[in-house]
């Protein structure tokens, strides 16, 4: 008996289950995107405040257990110092940066001036007590902690109505719609956006993570810290390694410095910053901070005047320049410089390392078709047995 022949079952992408989308779905696809964008946004600030919360409440614990143990031992301010010292070289150790010397004397600060956990405001971060920290008047300060609580104000926008005195203005006008017009203005005009997690060195340094300051360099400026690290070293002129990216902050930002070394011939800090791009103004003045800053929270009374080098190595054209204190300039010139690198070696290593860079990476990029010819080789090779 002749059997029937099997029906071939439809294999059409409809009957297999697979989402073709017809015109009309195309709007609905657009949506659900749209939806599950914002899902995901709202999910990732929520994670972002949840951890504002809790920094900002460990920093007032911690700034209180500091403040109590102070008050219950002697009241100098060399005996806080030295508590500060000792305590951030244990907590640095064991949980980074966050709890260096610095911080914990901010958080301390944080403590007395805002002596009530209560009355915190729960969606701002820790910068933006960072940043009330800088205003003297209790009043003042309780203002605008309010306003940025309720406005919601980022903290650029919280920095900007510090700095512009918003409030004293307020106070002080006849016309005080004219001044929050104004200012209302100036806010819109700062684009705002999400912050992101990955992106937020403070946060970053609370939780912990490892390679923060690293997070922002670039392969190349990677590979040329690398070599110019090992060249100060091997060079032999008393340089010692302190740190890559060490942060180092103002009342209102934070800034991580390529490589920092110590030179115990000259007794003296030596900053390195990294350019892969044409050298600005703004690069030279940011150098200068940095050394003035150094010279300021870093440098003890028996170190020399701190030194800053900014190396930029464009693809033709490298430019090497120190950066000095007005008033060291005569220390710089009859000292410093014999026994610094002078700005021919340092662009002559950086050419160098440019160009070990690039031969490398034109030898990666010819070993590739050889590498796939190969692998083509043995697979073809085991198909034939």
């Amino acid at each position: 008996m002749k059997k029937s022949a099997k029906k071939t079952p439809n294999k059409s992408p409809q009957a297999a289950g697979a989402l073709v989308p017809s015109m009309g779905s195309s709007g609905r696809l657009t949506g659900l995107l749209s939806n599950l964008r914002a899902v995901i946004l709202e999910a990732r600030q929520q994670v972002i405040q949840a951890v504002d919360v809790v920094q900002v409440r460990t920093c007032w614990i911690v700034g209180r257990h500091i403040v109590e143990f102070e008050q219950g031992g002697q009241s100098r301010a060399a005996y806080g110092k030295s508590v500060l010292a000792q305590v951030s070289a244990q907590l640095t150790a064991e949980f980074g940066k966050g709890f260096d010397a610095s911080n914990l004397y901010k958080m301390s600060q944080f403590y007395r001036a805002f002596p009530n956990l209560d009355a915190l405001r729960l969606n701002l971060s820790w910068t933006h007590y960072r940043l009330l920290l800088r205003v003297d008047s209790l009043e003042a300060r309780l203002w605008y902690m309010d306003e940025a609580s309720s406005q919601n104000w980022n903290t650029r926008a919280l920095d900007r109505q510090i700095g512009t005195l918003y409030y004293e203005r307020l106070l002080a006008s006849k016309d005080r719609q004219s001044v929050r017009d104004e200012a209302t203005e100036k806010l819109a005009e700062m684009q705002s956006t999400p912050r992101e997690f990955i992106r937020d060195p403070v946060m970053l340094e609370f939780l912990g993570l490892p390679g923060t300051g690293k997070l922002l360099e670039s392969n190349l400026e990677h590979a040329l810290i690398d070599n110019l690290q090992s060249f100060l070293l091997e060079l032999g002129k008393g340089f010692a390694f302190v740190a890559r990216q060490q942060r180092i902050s103002t009342e209102t930002k934070d800034f991580y410095i390529d490589l920092v070394f110590y030179n115990y011939l000259l007794k003296c800090f030596v900053l390195f910053d990294l350019k892969t791009r044409e050298l600005t103004h703004e690069d030279i003045g940011q150098m200068d901070m940095y050394v003035r800053l150094y010279d300021d929270q870093r440098r003890s009374p028996d170190d020399g005047p701190t030194v800053g080098i900014i190396l930029c190595a464009q693809k033709d054209h490298t430019v090497v320049r120190y950066s000095v204190l007005h008033g060291n300039e005569q220390l710089f010139a009859t000292k410093y410089k014999l026994v610094l690198p002078s700005e021919e070696e340092l662009r002559a290593e950086l050419l160098r390392e440019q160009e070990h860079i690039a031969s490398q990476a034109l030898a990666t990029r010819n070993d590739v078709p050889a590498k796939r010819a190969t692998k083509a080789k043995r697979k073809a090779k085991g198909a034939t047995r």
